[in-house]
């Protein structure tokens, strides 16, 4: 490309190139940390219903009698976990009593539980000390202790404590039951605070759960449409610069959310910010690495991503508290606005944008720090202007959305990649937000489920090459979809089973998203590229939107979300076999070649050979 012989004159991959890569790689580690955050800080914890206050009954252990008002909380994780007084926020409070979704009890009230046992949804067959109304009088069995064993919300055999209660003062005949009209008790011994346990999001309110991580997702997706339309406006530097800002802010007010509904709109914004920061930083890696170095380049910033994976599982395992948590994932940003500062503009935007004398100048500065401040020096603005003439006259030709479906060739390309981007996105969002499904401390799979992303991503990238495009993203995303299905049917004991195969197809549909991120670049031709990758990074957010509410259906068949989970991806499989492949041939510089390769297949190139990544694509993360 004309602008690489500028690259090359300031110094191609030089100091400057590899210090700013590495600046923009450190906040993609957190990138990871905001999309799976609600894991940890939405985790359901075993719960039962809060039994009321009752004349003359003493509490099953000490540990009942609510925290005074001014007590100090405990600091070391093993006391936050080990204690079950109610924890107090960043703010130093328990909450308000407004930051509930019911008033009905207090939120100083100990969030204290005895064992509850297990029992029919309909309140037989379950031992008279299990719940309120025991035959000793108390909360509960003499010497009870928290940590029952935990029940997916929703599912038949759902303990009798966990939403319902006996109605007090009934005698004879079958006890008749209610909900919890007054509120719920919490086992801390794992969880120390989350929304679900803050906001009693359990039972009847369950959904709301997955609704925030759908609203998370909504925020992600107009972030996309919206910043990234703005940074091709107002530069990358300025955009990435105001999304660490908007991240920041509004990942601290997250910590700080006196409610749900607060809580939500905080996260939205965070969603947004993020996407913003997230194709700021794909532009700037893209636009200063020269076309040689741009493959490995672009595999590092991806490996950023799923180290961050990692990384959150240690965080969220030294931070119980989902508040101090938020924190812990959020005030990085400021960090990050800071030294933001130091980072160049693209130059090749700069100069596209008619501010060729601003390139110029940054130019000059990058290769006086590359110790080339002479050759730097002989860079004018003709000269750019020279060497940029063919992207200069690209600018006046006009597309449009449109024209992903205006030629049958494109538009068959556009239908099936949408459908592979949707799937790919729809059943990883699947799996990664429901750890607490696999029946493993929450924070080993987190770990595992990171871990395997490096494979799988080692030997996908090994196969693009030797074996094929379309090929490898069919059998990922078959071996996906089989596995998650196969999943169904293994019995819950067998969670060393049920955890293999979910490890194995989350590490499946991360290498099919390194094909099909791959694969667009090359299907589409260069005038609608970077659109057809836009939309098909905007049908991964809608996947992303809708995996959580699909989950909602589990209250009803619970086997139904893994069903779908596992068979969107098998439908994309079929999808991804109906696109030609384009293992070493030439990529498209017009609409026209690409209508024509479907009645003639073109000679390969060596040269246009796309070995492992895209090249001018934003850096690999994930959907």
């Amino acid at each position: 490309m004309p602008f690489g012989a500028v690259l090359a004159q300031v110094g191609g991959l030089g100091r400057f190139q590899v210090l700013q890569t590495a600046l923009l790689a450190v906040p993609i580690l957190l990138m990871a940390s905001h999309n799976l955050l609600q894991n940890f800080t939405a985790a359901v914890p075993p719960h039962r219903c809060r039994v009321p206050a009752v004349p003359g009954a003493t509490p099953a252990s000490p540990s009942a009698t609510p925290a005074p008002p001014n007590a100090t909380p405990a600091a070391p994780r093993d006391a936050l976990r080990g204690s079950n007084a109610a924890p107090r926020s960043p703010g130093g409070t328990s909450g308000s009593p407004g930051a509930t979704l019911r008033s009905a009890h207090s939120a100083s009230d100990a969030h204290v539980a005895p064992d509850g046992t297990a029992g029919s949804p309909d309140g037989t067959n379950v031992r008279p000390d299990g719940t309120w109304g025991s035959l000793n009088g108390t909360l509960g069995p003499a010497g009870a202790m928290l940590g029952w064993p935990n029940v997916t919300l929703g599912s038949p055999d759902v303990t009798l404590g966990s939403c319902r209660r006996y109605v007090a003062n009934v005698t004879g005949g079958a006890r008749a039951t209610e909900p919890c009209r007054d509120g719920w008790e919490y086992d801390r011994s794992i969880y120390v605070a989350t929304i679900v346990t803050e906001w009693d999001l359990v039972c009847a309110y369950r959904q709301l759960r997955q609704m925030a991580q759908s609203i998370y997702m909504a925020g992600v997706l107009v972030g996309a449409l919206v910043l990234g339309g703005l940074s091709d406006r107002f530069g990358r530097k300025a955009m990435l610069m105001w999304s660490y800002l908007q991240l920041g802010v509004m990942g601290t007010c997250t910590a700080f959310a006196p409610n749900y509904a607060s809580y939500c709109a905080f996260r939205f914004a965070g969603g947004m910010a993020l996407s913003g920061f997230g194709l700021s930083i794909a532009c700037l890696v893209v636009e200063w690495i020269p076309t040689p170095y741009r493959a490995i380049t672009v595999a590092i910033t991806g490996f950023a991503y799923t180290l961050g994976q990692i990384i959150l599982a240690g965080v969220a395992y030294a931070v119980p508290h989902w508040r101090w948590l938020q924190l812990s994932v959020s005030l990085p940003f400021f960090v990050f606005l800071l030294y933001s500062w130091w980072l160049a503009e693209s130059a090749r935007w700069l100069v596209l944008s008619g501010k060729a004398e601003r390139a110029v100048k940054v130019l000059q500065r990058v290769a006086t720090f590359n110790n080339r401040k002479e050759e730097g020096e002989k860079i004018t603005v003709e000269m750019l202007k020279s060497n940029m003439k063919e992207e200069l006259a690209a600018l006046k030709s006009s597309y449009t959305v449109s024209d992903l479906v205006r030629t049958p060739v494109i538009r068959h390309i556009f239908f099936c990649l949408s459908i592979v981007w949707f799937s790919i996105s729809f059943s990883y969002y699947g799996l990664a937000m429901d750890l607490q499904n696999f029946g493993v401390s929450i924070y080993l799979i987190q770990v595992i489920f990171g871990a395997v992303d490096f494979p799988a991503k080692v030997v996908v990238t090994v196969s693009l090459s030797y074996v094929g495009r379309r090929l490898s993203l069919m059998v990922t995303l078959f071996l996906a979809g089989l596995v998650i299905v196969a999943n169904i049917f293994v019995p819950t004991e067998l969670q060393t089973v049920r955890t293999a195969l979910a490890v194995i197809g989350k590490g499946c549909l991360s290498a099919s998203f390194n094909c099909v991120f791959l694969y667009t670049t090359e299907l589409y031709p260069t005038p609608i590229r970077q659109t057809g990758l836009g939309f098909g990074s905007t049908m991964a957010r809608v996947g992303g939107i809708v995996a959580p509410l699909v989950k909602m259906m589990d209250e009803y068949y619970p086997f139904l979300p893994p069903a779908v989970y596992g068979v969107a991806p098998v439908v994309a499989a079929v999808a991804a076999a109906f696109l030609p492949e384009t293992l070493n041939t030439p990529l498209p510089d017009t609409i026209e070649e690409v209508e024509n390769r479907t009645k003639q297949k073109p000679a390969g190139d060596p040269k246009e050979k796309i070995a492992l990544q895209p090249q001018d694509g934003p850096p690999l993360k994930e959907p």
